[in-house]
């Protein structure tokens, strides 16, 4: 595996006698989508601002694109888009110009910024709303500017901080497809920040939980779903006839079968591994029909929820 392009080391940061962040470790790769979830309150934005060199750590290092961020935020800076919650732009500018002056103000010629604002422009799906000025832009509008403003200078990686809050669903679905599709043809590091499960769910490739400044819990949906419901990891909804007490018994008997739960036609069997065509095959065997079988697989809504169950049951 290639080195963390981020990498945090017991990141710590204290007010007075409240801990924001409490000895954080994290490692990011290069071109990946990882989500950042937890509830408000639980610490992501200051973490964001010690990974960007705009807040300094109590304790701890952060390191971006090689660079500590405490001693070179400059460095980390400019490779480095972040985009916050709620964007700000001059509003008597049109949308080109406020790019224009970013990509001027990160050393751009004109027409070198010219250029590329013309371009991502287009690549957000705002050339027909580029003369507009900004202050007329819609939330959705300004959300898509923010993601063309971060761009402008080509960063490495590109943080945002709940970067959906306020949009309407049909344009957060678009805005997600737009970062899922930056992060793959074009390589770039994507920390995306939310408290929306779903949204992570959607186009992330692994997921920490974080509450309160602690990282609970991390990894893709499989392996989370792997730690958290090891006696059930895999759920085999199946629906057969007859039902005798001699198919539950053979069913049983399979290595990696544990409860069997429903009523005599369909009945749902929590596994440790995926034994579905032993299951499929024993019900045939036992001259039986198989009408319906089916693998559920945990979404991220469950395994948060059940996660937090077994902290409060502890």
């Amino acid at each position: 595996m290639s080195e963390p392009i981020i990498q945090l080391v017991d990141l710590t940061k204290q007010y007075g006698e409240q801990t924001a962040v409490d000895r954080l470790n994290l490692s990011i790769y290069p071109g990946e989508v990882y989500g950042l979830l937890g509830p408000n309150g639980a610490g992501k934005s200051t973490t964001i601002l010690m990974m960007l060199g705009l807040a300094e750590p109590t304790s701890g290092t952060v390191t971006v694109c090689g660079a500590n961020s405490t001693r070179d935020p400059i460095q980390v800076k400019r490779k480095v888009g972040y985009m916050p919650d709620d964007v700000g732009f001059y509003e008597d500018m049109t949308g080109l110009e406020n790019l224009l002056y970013t990509g001027r103000l990160n050393g751009l010629s004109r027409q070198e910024a010219m250029d590329r604002a013309k371009r991502l422009l287009e690549r957000v799906g705002l050339s027909d709303a580029a003369e507009k000025k900004a202050g007329t832009y819609s939330r959705g509008m300004r959300q898509r500017l923010g993601l063309g403003e971060v761009l402008i200078k080509q960063p490495e990686v590109i943080i945002l901080d709940e970067p959906t809050l306020g949009i309407d669903p049909e344009g957060v679905r678009e805005f997600l497809q737009l970062i899922q599709q930056l992060s793959r043809d074009e390589g770039i590091t994507v920390l995306l920040s939310s408290h929306h499960l779903h949204q992570v769910q959607q186009i992330c490739d692994r997921v920490g939980l974080f509450v309160a400044g602690r990282l609970l819990a991390e990894g893709d949906i499989h392996s989370l779903s792997q730690q958290l419901f090891q006696e059930e990891a895999i759920v085999i909804e199946v629906e057969a006839e007859p039902v005798t007490e001699q198919l539950m018994e053979s069913l049983r008997q399979i290595e990696g079968v544990g409860r069997i739960e429903g009523d005599e036609r369909r009945f749902v069997i929590s596994c440790t591994k995926d034994v579905t065509t032993q299951i499929s095959r024993t019900i045939v065997n036992q001259g039986c029909a198989l009408l319906q079988l089916a693998q559920k697989e945990y979404g991220l809504d469950e395994i948060y929820h059940r996660y937090f169950e077994g902290r409060e049951a502890r």
